[in-house]
C-alpha cells in the first residue's frame, strides 16, 4: 500500500486506490459527495475501515432490526460495548461475543490471543469486572496437518492470553466439518458483573472536555484488520498476517483494574475500547452518539514505531488501548490513577461543539469529516436473496432411515467422533478456576459462577449446531437458541438474554443471504419466545476460503440465573437406584445427525422439526421440578442422541453404570435427534411428584452400580459397554488423532 505523502487525492481517485481499501465506486462517489471534495489518503483510509462490514454491519442491518431486544431485565441492548442484564440486588451482568475467524486462519496463536483481549475490554470498558470467557470453535475435519495446527495453535492463543489476564475460561463447544477447513471459526465470549449504578457509556459529551489516549502504545499491527475481517479468504491470505495484531495479556491486566478504579470518578465522562478500526472507532462512535464533534492532535498520540503517518496511526488496530473522555481540568487526576498502575495515559484531543471528526498532525489538518457520516451515515444494503437449489432438493427428499446393526459398535464410534468426544485435552490447557467464583467449570451442560457475597449464580453456555441450519437455516436458527436455553436450564438457572455471534459467508451471494435472512428469522422467533432477547452481538461475513462457504453458523452465547445455589444441578448420575426419565416424545429424525455423517459423511434431507411451544412449556416444567429440588441430574439430548446422552451421564463417576429399556425401533430410540428433550434423574420417593409436573416424562431405567451402560428392547440386549471402556474411547479420541501423523 503507498503511503499517505505519495498519493494525492486526485491520484486515488484516478487509480481508483479505494478498491483496494475495500470502497466500491459507488461509495467513493458518496464520500466525495459528503465531504464536497476529493477525500485525502488518510480520510478515504478512515471511510474504509467505518464503512466496512465488521464496523457498519451495512449488509446485516436490515435482519439485525428483527431480533427482539427489549424485556423487563435488560438494562442496555445492543449499540454500546456490550449489553446488560438485570440480576437484582442493584447488580447487572454484562455479556457479548465477538468473532475473530480471518486472525485466526493466518495467525492461530495472536488472532486467537487477540480476541479473547478484545472481548474482555468490551466488558470492562462499560464498567464490569470480567469474570468468564467461553469460545465457540469451528475447524475442518482432524485429518489434516494444517487443521490440527490450527486446533492446537488457537487453542494455545485462547489458554495463553485468559490464563495470564486473569479471567477464567470456563466453557465453550467446539464442531468439526470439512466446510471450516480453509476458514475456521474462533468466537469469544465474555461476562462480566458490575453495580448498575457504575456503569458507563462510550459517549464523548461536555464541550471541552478532554480525550484521553490510555495504554499501551500505536504500532503498524493491525492496520486494515476491519477491512481483512470483510473480505474472503483466498490463498493470498497468508500474506496478511500484517493485519493480525498482537496481544499482551499483563498489560491488559493492569489495565482492567485501573479501568475499574476510574469508574469511581465523577470526572469520567466516557470510555471505550479501541477494538476494530482502533482509534478511528473509538474516537468518532463516542462523539457520534454524545451529538458532538472531536479534535485530536495526533502528534501526541504515544508511538511504538518512528515516522507513523496520520493513517497508520488512525487504522492501527494495536491492543489493550482504550480512550476516555474526561471532565475538563480534572485530567490529571485520572492520569494518575493509570499511571499508578504503570500505565500510559496522555490527553490528545478535545470534545467540540461542531459536529466534525478533526486531525491534526505536524501542523495541519488531515482529515475534517461530519462525524456522523462515520458512525451513522454508512451505506445500507438490501442484498438479493434466493433460495438454494439444495434446499429444495433436502425438502422434498423422503426421510433419512439409517440401518444401525450394531447399535454398541455405534455407541462406540460416536463418541470417538471429534465434535461428541470429550473436550478435555482443550479445557484442561485453560485455567477455569482463577478468582474462585467457578461453580461448574467445563463439562457439563452450562458453566456457572457464583456471585460472591449472594445466595445466587450465574449459568452460561455457547451453543450453535451449524449442520441443522444448513438443511434449514429458520428451524435450525430456532433450534440454537433453544439448545443453549436448555443448556442454561439444565443447569438450574432461568435464560435471561443472548448475544449472537453472526457467522457467514459471502452475503453477496443470495443464497447465502438468504440463509443469513432465514437463521436471524428462527432465531427471533426462539428468543421471543423464551423470552432471552438479544442484547448484544457481532456479524462476521465473508467466511470463505478459495470460495468455499462456512455452514451458516450464528452462534448463540446465553446467560441464566440461580436464584439460590441450591439450584444448581449438573448434568451427571449421582445415586445408585435413582430413576431415569426421558422428557418429550423421540421421532425418526436423523437430517444433520452425527449418525448421518457416520453413516454418509455429509449432511442430507430435512433438520429435525421444533415446535417453540413445546420447547417452552418443556423447559418451563423442567426448570420448576428443579427448583423445587426434586431433579438430581439433568442433560439435553443434543448429538447422538439418547445414546450418547446416556453414555455421557455416566462419565464422571465410573462405578455407576444405568439399566435402561427402550420400545420400538433401536436406531430412532437410542440415535435420533429429535429436539426438546431430556434426561433427568430423580429420587424414588420424589416420583409422584416430579410427574405432576412433567406430565410427558417417561421412566426408561435406573442408575446402578454395575459400572455398565446397559440398554435392552423387549428383554433382548440392545447395548452392553463398560462404561470405563467406552469413558477411554471417548477421553482419547481428540488427543488420539492430534497425534496420528494422517
Amino acid at each position: 500500500m503507498l503511503q499517505a505523502p505519495e498519493i494525492t487525492p486526485e491520484l486515488i481517485e484516478q487509480d481508483k486506490v479505494y478498491h483496494e481499501m475495500g470502497l466500491t465506486d459507488q461509495e467513493y462517489q458518496s464520500v466525495k459527495k459528503i465531504l464536497g471534495r476529493r477525500p485525502n489518503f488518510t480520510e478515504i483510509g478512515i471511510f474504509s475501515v467505518m464503512w466496512s462490514e465488521h464496523c457498519s454491519y451495512k449488509t446485516s442491518k436490515p435482519l439485525l432490526r428483527k431480533f427482539p431486544t427489549e424485556g423487563p431485565q435488560v438494562i442496555q441492548g445492543p449499540g454500546e460495548g456490550a449489553g446488560v442484564v438485570d440480576i437484582g440486588d442493584g447488580q447487572a451482568v454484562v455479556f457479548k461475543v465477538e468473532s475473530h475467524n480471518h486472525p485466526s486462519a493466518v495467525e492461530p496463536y495472536q488472532g486467537a490471543a487477540t480476541g479473547v483481549g478484545g472481548i474482555i475490554r468490551d466488558i470492562f470498558s462499560m464498567g464490569a469486572r470480567p469474570i468468564a470467557v467461553l469460545n465457540s470453535l469451528r475447524f475442518g475435519n482432524l485429518t489434516s496437518g494444517r487443521v490440527k495446527y490450527l486446533l492446537e495453535e488457537i487453542v494455545h492463543g485462547i489458554a495463553g492470553y485468559g490464563n495470564c489476564v486473569g479471567v477464567p475460561t470456563v466453557g465453550g463447544e467446539i464442531q468439526f466439518d470439512a466446510c471450516y477447513e480453509g476458514n475456521p471459526l474462533v468466537n469469544a465470549m465474555c461476562v462480566g458483573i458490575i453495580d448498575q449504578k457504575d456503569m458507563q457509556k462510550g459517549i464523548a459529551a461536555g464541550i471541552g472536555n478532554t480525550v484521553l489516549y490510555v495504554g499501551s502504545k500505536t504500532g503498524r499491527d493491525g492496520i486494515h484488520g476491519a477491512t481483512f475481517a470483510s473480505e474472503d479468504l483466498t490463498e493470498d491470505s497468508e500474506s496478511r498476517r500484517s493485519n493480525v495484531q498482537v496481544g499482551d495479556p499483563f498489560m491488559e491486566k493492569l489495565l482492567i483494574e485501573a479501568c475499574l478504579e476510574v469508574i469511581h470518578s465523577e470526572h469520567l465522562v466516557g470510555m471505550q475500547d479501541m477494538g476494530a478500526a482502533g482509534l478511528t472507532s473509538s474516537a468518532s462512535e463516542m462523539a457520534s452518539k454524545a451529538g458532538t464533534g472531536m479534535e485530536m492532535n495526533l502528534d501526541l498520540i504515544p508511538q511504538r514505531e518512528q515516522g507513523m503517518t496520520a493513517y497508520e496511526m488512525m487504522l492501527s488496530e494495536s491492543q489493550e488501548r482504550m480512550l476516555l473522555v474526561v471532565k475538563q481540568g480534572h485530567e490529571q487526576e485520572i492520569i494518575d490513577v493509570f499511571e499508578k498502575y504503570g500505565l500510559e495515559a496522555v490527553a490528545v484531543g478535545h470534545v467540540i461543539e461542531e459536529k466534525q471528526f478533526r486531525l491534526l498532525h505536524k501542523g495541519e489538518v488531515v482529515t475534517d469529516i461530519p462525524v456522523d457520516s462515520l458512525a451513522e451515515d454508512a451505506p445500507v444494503y438490501h442484498k438479493p436473496s434466493k433460495v438454494p437449489a439444495y434446499f429444495e432438493i433436502f425438502q422434498q427428499m423422503e426421510e433419512y432411515e439409517p440401518n444401525v446393526t450394531d447399535p454398541g459398535e455405534m455407541l462406540r464410534t460416536l463418541l470417538q467422533q471429534p465434535t461428541i468426544a470429550s473436550k478435555e485435552y482443550v479445557y484442561d490447557q485453560y485455567d477455569s478456576m482463577v478468582q474462585t467464583n467457578t461453580v461448574l467449570a467445563p463439562g457439563s451442560d452450562a458453566a456457572v459462577l457464583r456471585v460472591r457475597g449472594f445466595d445466587k449464580a450465574l449459568a452460561m453456555t455457547t451453543d450453535c449446531n451449524s449442520r441443522y441450519i444448513y438443511l434449514d437455516p429458520e428451524t435450525g436458527g430456532k433450534i440454537a437458541v433453544a439448545e443453549a436455553a436448555r443448556n442454561i436450564v439444565c443447569s438450574g438457572a432461568k435464560p435471561l438474554a443472548l448475544t449472537d455471534g453472526l457467522n457467514f459467508g459471502n452475503p453477496d451471494k443470495p443464497e447465502n443471504f438468504w440463509q443469513m435472512e432465514k437463521s436471524v428469522d428462527g432465531m427471533s422467533a426462539a428468543s421471543l419466545r423464551l423470552n432471552t432477547p438479544v442484547i448484544s452481538g457481532n456479524v462476521s461475513l465473508y467466511n470463505e476460503s478459495n470460495g468455499q462457504a462456512i455452514f451458516p453458523t450464528p452462534i448463540v452465547g446465553m446467560v441464566g440465573l440461580h436464584d439460590s445455589l441450591e439450584h444448581i444441578t449438573t448434568s451427571f448420575f449421582k445415586n445408585e437406584g435413582d430413576l431415569i426419565y426421558l422428557i418429550g416424545e423421540t421421532k425418526p429424525e436423523f437430517g444433520g445427525s452425527e449418525l448421518q455423517n457416520v453413516l454418509e459423511g455429509k449432511y442430507f434431507g430435512k433438520a429435525p422439526m421444533i415446535d417453540l411451544e413445546v420447547e417452552a412449556t418443556r423447559q418451563e416444567a423442567l426448570l420448576t421440578a428443579i427448583q423445587t429440588g426434586l431433579v438430581v441430574s439433568a442433560h439435553d439430548l443434543a448429538e447422538g442422541g439418547l445414546a450418547v446422552a446416556l453414555a455421557e451421564s455416566l462419565f464422571s463417576q465410573l462405578s455407576f453404570g444405568c439399566a435402561v429399556e427402550v420400545t420400538g425401533d433401536n436406531t430412532t430410540a437410542l440415535f435420533s435427534e429429535t429436539q426438546s428433550r431430556f434426561l433427568v434423574s430423580v429420587k424414588k420417593e420424589n416420583q409422584a411428584q416430579f410427574e405432576q409436573i412433567i406430565k410427558d416424562a417417561t421412566v426408561i431405567g435406573n442408575v446402578t452400580n454395575t459400572g455398565q451402560l446397559i440398554v435392552k428392547n423387549d428383554n433382548q440386549f440392545v447395548i452392553k459397554e463398560e462404561v470405563a471402556y467406552i469413558q477411554a474411547l471417548w477421553k482419547g479420541a481428540l488427543p488420539c488423532l492430534l497425534k496420528s501423523k494422517a
